[in-house]
């Protein structure tokens, strides 16, 4: 940054005065410089893979011994994304610290094996209630508040807060939707205001773009590129990188052409194509040196430990070896949940057995049904084939008698089964009408009035109902059953800490009727009547298990879920009853051992 202009900056800290329009917050204890920003836009389209490109290069520099801060950034007005429909915006991640959002951040948690909290999500909801309060405190002094500067300086505030509490060496700051519209327009000029305040190697821009390959003409074309790389530009900000994203490898000719238009030298213009795994990704970056360039052009390679990364990349090329490994065991694992049609409401599913699939040698197949189709007269014929059955969480009836369907089938068929939240409550459901007989057994959520709510909302937690605080959500501990099957999944440990987002709970006056009939809650929470575990004893059945937790959220490829590689390994067992499978003994975020 030029010298003349950084006294002013550093005067005007947390204000503009009218003396001076810059408006640069820095929060206390942040270091000037310590930091570098590796920025991620989209070009042309929405859903180019920002966030696995992010994570990817995130992993890389991490696997060198620097410490990285992912944070992704939505333009919606939402808080969070606990409201969003699955099927606008696919899942809902949450988070430890039980902050509802994007599904990218998923992607992020999987990639560096880390634990993320609110601090590395924002939407505009957030920025604009954070400006709003200050206004009303008075803490602009009379200023007009306005999108620049003091919109444009709340982001770079969190940004800056990130990196004080992550001390990372790298944010890595994901801009969501693409350049171009209305509701990121700040974010992006945001960006350009930090790489200007933080000076040279301090801002590495990244561009993703899409490369058009109409299937009539038979070759790559890159106007739509070139054009929404212009509006990078136009915006003030020069890429440093772009990625080309694209089914097949980008062609040298095109390369050629993004790089004479865009100002980036070639050997930074990268072909993002599609790879069959995403875990694939990292290794691609690191083999086309994005990884030396980003080191370059922040001017970090003496924080680099090779020592560190050559142990990292051992560990996470075995994982990609055993993704590649061809075999000849496959099973197919039934989802039967009402969101079907989109794969991306279930993505940490998906994710999770593929995580199992790799450490236990096989292919997973998944069979996504729509329970809203499923009724007893079909159901036998639907899930005819399937090895597995897994009901995930969700909200609302549609679907409902669908999944219990299924459940009731996984039961009586000795099919390996998983109950997910939603899928936990419809597997005591299914019990209480079928196996113990309480006719007109059902949720509140679904039928306030029912004969038997066997799942209700508990009295303390009806209580706070009117301040909206009776969601369980985040990380929460759970106490297992010395003994039991779960307890047994999860490496013989007494407790185990699992991620939560439901209202209703096992009513407990209904607990000794289902345990008397052969039910077993073999998990709950401390100090507290709510169970969070249940399971049918082996001899009873092969794998019948359900949680209220949602174990999918914290399986990692390297560390898959004990959970879930029951469930693939008994799915092994039922397709191939002959042959002799892995032990699996471990604990949540262990691998098998």
């Amino acid at each position: 940054m030029n010298e003349e202009i950084q006294p002013d900056l550093l005067a005007a800290v947390g204000h503009s005065t009218q003396e001076t329009e810059f408006y640069t917050p820095l929060p206390p204890g942040y270091e000037k410089g310590r930091t570098k920003y590796v920025v991620v836009l989209g070009t042309v389209m929405s859903g180019l893979g920002k966030g696995i490109f992010s994570s990817s290069l995130a992993k890389i520099l991490k696997d060198k011994g620097l410490r990285v801060a992912p944070i992704k950034m939505e333009g919606y007005l939402n808080i969070d994304s606990g409201t969003l429909n699955p099927f606008r915006h696919g899942e809902v991640f949450v988070l430890d610290d039980g902050m509802e959002t994007d599904m990218d951040l998923g992607t992020y948690e999987r990639m560096l094996d880390e634990n993320l909290s609110r601090a590395n999500f924002t939407t505009s909801g957030q920025i604009f209630t954070r400006i709003l309060d200050r206004e009303r405190h008075g803490q602009y002094l009379g200023r007009d508040v306005q999108m620049i500067p003091h919109v444009t300086g709340e982001v770079k505030s969190m940004l800056r807060e990130l990196a004080i509490k992550s001390r990372a060496d790298v944010v890595f700051v994901e801009v969501g939707g693409t350049v171009g519209d209305y509701e990121n327009g700040y974010f992006i000029e945001a960006v350009r205001e930090l790489a200007y305040e933080e000076g040279e190697d301090a801002v590495c821009v990244v561009a993703l773009t899409y490369i058009i390959e109409p299937q009539s003409l038979g070759e790559q074309k890159s106007k739509a590129a070139q054009l929404g790389l212009r509006q990078v530009m136009q915006t003030g900000l020069q890429p440093h990188i772009i990625a080309c994203r694209c089914p097949t490898p980008a062609t040298e000719k095109v390369r050629q052409k993004i790089s004479m238009f865009s100002n980036v030298p070639l050997r930074r213009v990268f072909s993002m194509h599609d790879l069959p795994s995403i875990y694939l990704v990292p290794e691609m970056l690191r083999e086309a040196g994005m990884d030396r360039e980003v080191l370059t052009l922040l001017n970090l390679h003496e924080r680099v430990n090779q020592r560190m990364e050559d142990i990292a990349r051992r560990r996470w090329q075995h994982y990609v070896d055993k993704l590649l490994e061809p075999t000849d065991k496959t099973v197919t694992i039934a989802l039967a949940g009402k969101y079907a049609s989109l794969r991306d409401a279930y993505a940490s599913i998906d994710k999770a057995l593929e995580h199992c699939g790799v450490h236990l040698g096989c292919k997973v197949n998944i069979q996504w049904l729509d329970t809203t189709e499923i009724d007893a007269r079909n159901v036998a014929d639907i899930l005819r084939g399937s090895h597995g059955i897994i009901v995930p969480g969700g909200f609302g009836s549609r679907g409902a008698e669908g999944k219990i369907e299924c459940i009731r089938m996984a039961r009586e068929r000795h099919i390996p089964y998983l109950g997910i939240c939603l899928g936990f409550q419809m597997a005591v459901v299914e019990y209480a009408r079928n196996v113990c007989k309480l006719e007109g057994a059902n949720t509140t959520e679904f039928e306030p009035n029912c004969r038997h709510p066997v799942i209700d909302i508990l009295p303390e937690q009806k209580k706070i109902e009117g301040l909206g605080g009776n969601m369980r959500l985040g990380g929460k501990d759970v106490i297992l059953q010395p003994g039991s099957g779960i307890f047994t999944l999860y490496g013989n440990v007494e407790q185990v800490r699992l991620r939560f987002r439901h209202r209703y709970e096992v009513e407990p006056r209904y607990i000794e009727t289902l345990t008397r009939h052969g039910l077993l809650f073999s998990g709950h929470a401390p100090n507290q009547p709510i169970m969070q575990m249940l399971e049918l004893p082996p001899e009873v059945h092969p794998y019948f298990f359900a949680t209220q937790a949602h174990p999918c959220l914290t399986s990692r490829p390297l560390n898959p879920d004990a959970m879930f590689l029951g469930l693939v390994r008994a799915a092994l067992h039922r397709a191939y009853p002959q042959r002799e499978l892995p032990a699996i003994v471990g604990k949540p975020g262990n691998s098998v051992s």
